[in-house]
C-alpha cells in the first residue's frame, strides 16, 4: 500500500487535538506528514496571539518534538520556489513551496479557497480538508488509524474522558 504525503498547513497544526490526532496517525504509518519552519513559525505565532496565557518555550517544545518524531517532515531548502507560485494571497505560496519540495500528494489545510485546484495541478498536488484527510485515512487504513485515534486517548492527561468528546473538539 503506497501512504499519502502530506504537506500540514499551519492552520491545521494551531488545534492541539487535530494537530495530536495528526501527528498520531503519522506514527501509526497511515500516512507521511510534511511542514517546514515556516509553517512551524505561523501556527505558533497565531497560537500565542490568540492565547497569551501560553508559553512560548511549551509551544517550541511541541515543534521540537513533531520535528524529532518525524524527522524526515521538516522540508528545507523550497524557497526557490515561491516566486513562480501564483495564489491568491501571495503569503500562501511558501506552502505550496514546501509540498513541492516535499514531494507532497496532498496539502491539508482548512482554507481551501487559497489553494484553487488551477493552481496546484502543475504541481500534481491537492487541497483536502482534514475532516476529509481523516476520513480517508480511515477509510485506507482503518485499523491504523483506530491503532492511533486510541493511543490519542489514551495519551491525554484525562483519558477518563470518551472518545466522542475527543472527537468532537476542533
Amino acid at each position: 500500500m503506497t501512504y499519502p504525503v502530506a504537506l500540514l498547513d499551519a492552520c491545521v497544526l494551531y488545534s492541539a487535538p487535530l494537530r495530536d490526532l495528526l501527528m498520531w496517525l503519522a506514527v501509526e504509518g497511515v500516512y507521511v506528514p510534511k511542514w517546514s519552519e515556516m509553517i512551524h513559525a505561523e501556527w505558533i505565532q497565531n497560537l500565542l496571539e490568540a492565547r497569551p496565557d501560553l508559553l512560548p518555550e511549551r509551544l517550541d517544545r511541541t515543534r521540537e518534538l513533531m520535528n524529532a518524531r518525524s524527522p524526515d517532515a521538516l522540508v528545507t531548502d523550497f524557497e526557490h520556489h515561491i516566486a513562480n507560485i501564483m495564489l491568491p494571497d501571495a503569503d500562501d505560496r511558501h506552502v505550496v513551496a514546501a509540498a513541492i519540495t516535499g514531494n507532497c500528494d496532498v496539502i491539508v489545510t482548512f482554507n481551501l479557497k487559497d489553494f484553487p485546484d488551477a493552481a496546484l495541478t502543475q504541481y500534481q498536488l491537492a487541497v483536502v480538508h482534514p475532516d476529509n484527510f481523516i476520513l480517508q485515512c480511515f477509510i485506507d487504513s482503518p485499523d491504523l488509524s483506530l491503532a492511533a485515534l486510541r493511543k490519542q486517548h489514551q495519551s491525554l492527561r484525562f483519558p477518563h474522558a470518551s472518545l466522542f468528546r475527543l472527537l468532537s473538539q476542533k
